[in-house]
């Protein structure tokens, strides 16, 4: 496209990044959108002017079917600028064993700061291990599909790649892709807008802390009599 030429190089990595917020979509698309929505040349003032209702109205309603959050996300990248890697976080070492009672989980991401992410098109699994006082990262997994390696379902070779954990954290996740990732033993929590890690872990700490439900018990391997408990409390 022509109009990629006049775009300034931070103008256009922001694009970039805007689409990997979004579900199936790439800079290609979003510029398609945005060049109907303000027209060419695309400039930072146009983009400031841009609201959500029509971002997502223009094309022809092209992304009226993208969940609300993570279009204001996509549309706050554009005008902000912000640097979606601020803080690289440390990996910590990890030998299973080392938090008796703790649980692994899986956050889809594209900023490795705030469970943002579409399960088919974030750029990061942030992998943690948490227990009722405790949270290690424990990974960083990137799920493009390696060059030249030939895969039938994108979905499952994601699902795959985090298999080792018992619950992910997402922002968007479509209702097959949904049924794949629980087929492999996963428990998918589609979170109702963007939250912050930080703030996921805290809340999952306090729950493994009281009353843990029974299949959160489970993968945390609380005996069954336990377990039995914690149902009976949950249903009073």
């Amino acid at each position: 496209m022509n109009s990629q030429a006049t775009l300034s190089r931070e103008l256009a990595l922001r694009i970039g990044l805007a689409a990997r917020a979004l579900p199936d979509t790439d800079a290609k698309r979003l510029l398609s959108v945005l060049t109907d929505c303000i027209g060419l040349p695309i400039t930072e003032e146009k983009i400031v002017g841009i609201n959500l209702k029509t971002l997502k109205t223009a094309l022809a309603g092209e992304f009226l079917d993208v969940d609300e959050p993570l279009l204001t996300h996509a549309l706050s990248i554009l005008k902000s600028g912000l640097d979606t890697h601020p803080t690289a976080q440390t990996q910590q070492a990890y030998v299973d064993g080392d938090m008796p009672g703790s649980v692994r989980i899986a956050c889809a991401s594209n900023d490795g700061i705030n469970v943002d992410g579409h399960f088919g098109s974030c750029s990061q699994f942030m992998v943690y291990q948490v227990s009722a006082d405790e949270a290690r990262l424990i990974d960083i997994r990137n799920p493009d599909i390696p060059k030249g390696l030939e895969v039938d379902d994108k979905n499952v070779f994601r699902a795959e790649l985090i298999q080792d954990c018992q619950v992910l954290y997402i922002a968007s996740v479509g209702g097959p892709a949904a049924a794949k990732i629980v087929k492999l033993g996963i428990h998918p929590m589609k979170l109702p807008g963007i939250e912050s890690i930080a703030d996921i872990i805290d809340q999952l700490q306090t729950v493994i802390a009281g009353t843990p439900p029974p299949w959160l018990a489970k993968v945390m391997g609380i005996d069954a009599t336990n377990r039995f408990r914690f149902e009976r409390e949950a249903t009073g």
